[in-house]
């Protein structure tokens, strides 16, 4: 992957694109929320929740509407007593598992990376 564009029109163009993309997934939890249903296929608003460390009630259900809006999932309503609401990215959505998937490798990696060069120095430090 190179990091160039041929004309300063397409890097424009690229930078709205990127613009865009962050406008519908920035946050602190948006990602989260899309990674849990993407792993599960489909949630229930508990199980992300418990998925999810530290969100509250109303900022999941917020967030949800939101990606809602923007057609990256698909509520449903089941008929059971009681209600049952069911979360699943929709076609659209599914588009990001590449994304997610690359986002949680690359998190992997840079976790070994900088726990990596934090240790050497304290390793090498106690063999002294």
């Amino acid at each position: 992957m190179t990091c160039t564009i041929e004309s300063p029109q397409d890097r424009k163009k690229e930078m709205m694109a990127i613009h865009d993309a962050m406008d519908v997934l920035s946050g602190k939890w948006k990602i989260y929320i899309i990674s849990s249903i993407c792993h599960y296929n489909k949630r229930r608003f508990s199980d992300i929740l418990n998925d999810v460390v530290g969100i509250s009630n109303k900022m999941l259900s917020k967030e949800l509407k939101e990606l809602e809006t923007n057609k990256l999932i698909k509520r449903t309503v089941l008929d059971t007593h009681p209600v049952t609401v069911q979360y699943e990215l929709t076609k659209h959505g599914l588009t990001l598992q590449t994304i997610i998937n690359n986002l949680t490798e690359w998190g992997l990696a840079h976790r070994n990376e900088i726990i990596g060069k934090a240790k050497a120095p304290v390793d090498s430090e106690m063999t002294v």
